[in-house]
């Protein structure tokens, strides 16, 4: 049976697989800067015999025609980019390169699809249809790698009628695989939000229009369209995780950054909370004798 000859070749391979997912994982790259990542790839599947083709710059997308007749066409889809984050650890294939890390197993992706690739090949004359190998650059980036892909092509020649994407999930026991049917995994937005106002001394706010005021209103206050505007049963999360005043302690800014999340299930609830979150910031900035910029990263 297919699945025993796939149970001893994933066997046969795993070791090797352990060993690209260390590699990778010490000699992380940013988004769109793969380049190292992305000729470890095409060096494996040139020694596999596997054709491929470059997209989006570092990406890679392979080909495995079986050699039974179909016109079915899956797509299997690994990132490939790490995080600007410090690996503090004392592993011996911890990253190499200072401040990028491996941070969200992006480097067990790009493995486990070699991994899959290499038994997909070995088994060409047990399925029909192509198989479709998508390395995909700038997960972690909005616009990401994704976008630029489906713009150079990757769905076409041929297109798949289905992708299997996956990922590694911490809170899931080892050995085990999580689904769900439906939607699984949410949109993201990034919020790129200027508060702008009039600087001046802190013991003169009379005389100013504080943006940093501003801002923690618009923060507290966009939470509001999550809780009293989105349907209880849309899940949405608005997160911040960056704000930046260049004041000081008797200082108050001519502008203050914020920068966040949104993520959500719906899309006509996003295209909703886009219009409800902007109007709202600006509304509220003006209100108070400010301005406000709100720009949304689909």
């Amino acid at each position: 049976m297919i699945k025993n000859k796939i149970k001893d070749l994933a066997e046969n391979i795993f070791n090797d697989v352990v060993g690209y997912r260390r590699h990778i994982h010490a000699n992380p790259e940013l988004s769109f800067k793969e380049f190292e990542t992305s000729l470890f790839i095409k060096e494996k599947l040139t020694k596999w015999g596997i054709e491929f083709t470059s997209c989006a710059n570092t990406g890679v997308v392979g080909l495995i025609k079986g050699n039974l007749p179909s016109d079915k066409v899956i797509a299997l889809r690994g990132d490939m980019d790490a995080l600007p984050i410090h690996e503090d650890n004392d592993k011996p294939y911890r990253s190499k390169n200072h401040g990028v890390m491996h941070a969200c197993g992006h480097d067990v992706h790009t493995s486990s699809l070699l991994g899959t690739a290499y038994i997909l090949n070995q088994l060409k004359d047990e399925f029909g249809g192509t198989i479709k190998l998508i390395f995909q650059p700038a997960e972690e980036l909005l616009p990401g790698g994704a976008s630029i892909m489906i713009k150079e092509g990757v769905l076409e020649n041929p297109k798949p009628q289905y992708i299997v994407g996956q990922h590694v999930m911490p809170l899931i026991e080892s050995g085990k695989v999580g689904f769900r049917s439906g939607i699984y995994m949410a949109s993201t937005d990034e919020l790129y939000v200027t508060v702008t106002g009039k600087g001046g001394h802190g013991a003169q706010p009379h005389q100013n229009i504080d943006p940093v005021l501003i801002a923690s209103h618009i923060i507290v206050a966009l939470q509001q369209i999550v809780s009293r505007n989105a349907d209880p049963r849309l899940p949405s999360v608005l997160s911040f995780g960056k704000v930046t005043a260049n004041g000081a302690t008797n200082i108050i800014p001519n502008e203050v950054k914020i920068e966040g999340t949104f993520r959500t299930l719906d899309e006509n609830w996003r295209a909703e909370a886009h219009k409800r979150m902007k109007k709202m910031a600006e509304g509220m900035a003006e209100s108070m004798g400010g301005s406000c910029d709100f720009d949304i990263h689909r």
